[in-house]
């Protein structure tokens, strides 16, 4: 789908972490679920990606190393401007607590550190949820007018439930159906150090505390610092393998935090027309957490 708005080009990518404090500061006060969403639509031009940002994501999430760019890496060039479309005091949500639960990506061809994209941003679907209200931000990367990777953040606002939303850009489509854990053993078990989201946040940028340090988080409501949910996105959707760079459809969900430090287990099922995956805690199948469910689908020729 694409924005009814015309966009406002912006000159420079925003600083992520000046609006992420941005977006505490203006949090108070915003309608929630009761709100309209605005209709505010942001463009970067030429988006340029930084080579040794690229190999240092590649590395921390276990990428090859090469001027590829991961199917989730897109995401990092356009969340600042998505941030400063939530941080604006006309948008309903509140940044601080809104909690990442889905994210659809489609890959449409294969993007290199050389390429430099235009990024659009926008939002839509405020919806009600059984535990809060939901929104989606979109991101759409394009090159020579060609939509060539695209993305949808479904993010949860917890409190009460709204009822049947405010009508603003329902799309009307049914939400995804996420995979069941693949009935197959755990193929490899990955020990993440307390220090993962600190060193997540200074390549990506997302330095919201809940990730940081565990003083912070416990302010927030978790007993350690967690990880990154695009962290384990993009680890997980490694695994899989090169295929992953090529054009395809990558949705995943998140479901239990991942504290720090902690052992996480990779539990997949290859298929010639799709491979899925989940995260999972220690202990048997019945005993333990299923912290993310994916599902990777390459793009038929």
């Amino acid at each position: 789908m694409s924005p009814a708005t015309e966009p406002e080009l912006i000159v420079r990518r925003p600083n992520l972490g000046r609006e992420l404090l941005r977006s505490a500061l203006t949090a108070p006060g915003r309608p929630g679920g009761s709100g309209s969403l605005p209709t505010r639509v942001l463009r970067l031009p030429a988006a340029r990606v930084d080579t040794s940002n690229l190999y240092a994501y590649q590395r921390l999430c276990g990428s090859a190393v090469n001027d590829r760019l991961p199917h989730p890496y897109p995401h990092l060039l356009g969340f600042p401007l998505q941030a400063q479309l939530m941080a604006d005091r006309d948008f309903p949500l509140p940044l601080p607590g809104l909690v990442h639960v889905r994210n659809s990506s489609v890959l449409h061809r294969p993007l290199t550190a050389a390429d430099r994209p235009d990024l659009t941003v926008w939002a839509e679907n405020l919806a009600s949820h059984a535990k809060g209200s939901t929104v989606d931000l979109r991101a759409r990367a394009e090159l020579a007018g060609e939509t060539v990777w695209e993305s949808t953040s479904t993010y949860l606002h917890r409190g009460p439930s709204t009822g049947a939303g405010n009508g603003e850009g329902g799309s009307g489509e049914a939400e995804p159906q996420a995979p069941g854990v693949p009935d197959r053993p755990v193929s490899a078990r990955w020990r993440l150090p307390a220090d993962l989201g600190r060193q997540y946040a200074a390549i990506s940028g997302d330095v919201n505390p809940i990730h940081l340090h565990p003083w912070t988080a416990r302010a927030m409501g978790f007993p350690r610092a967690i990880a990154h949910g695009m962290w384990t996105f993009a680890r997980t959707l490694a695994a899989i393998g090169p295929r992953t760079t090529d054009p395809g459809t990558a949705q995943v969900w998140f479901r239990k935090p991942v504290l720090l430090p902690s052992t996480v287990g990779l539990v997949r099922l290859d298929e010639s027309s799709r491979s899925t995956a989940a995260l999972v805690g220690p202990g048997t199948p019945a005993e333990r957490r299923t912290h993310l469910l994916l599902s990777w689908e390459p793009e038929l020729p």
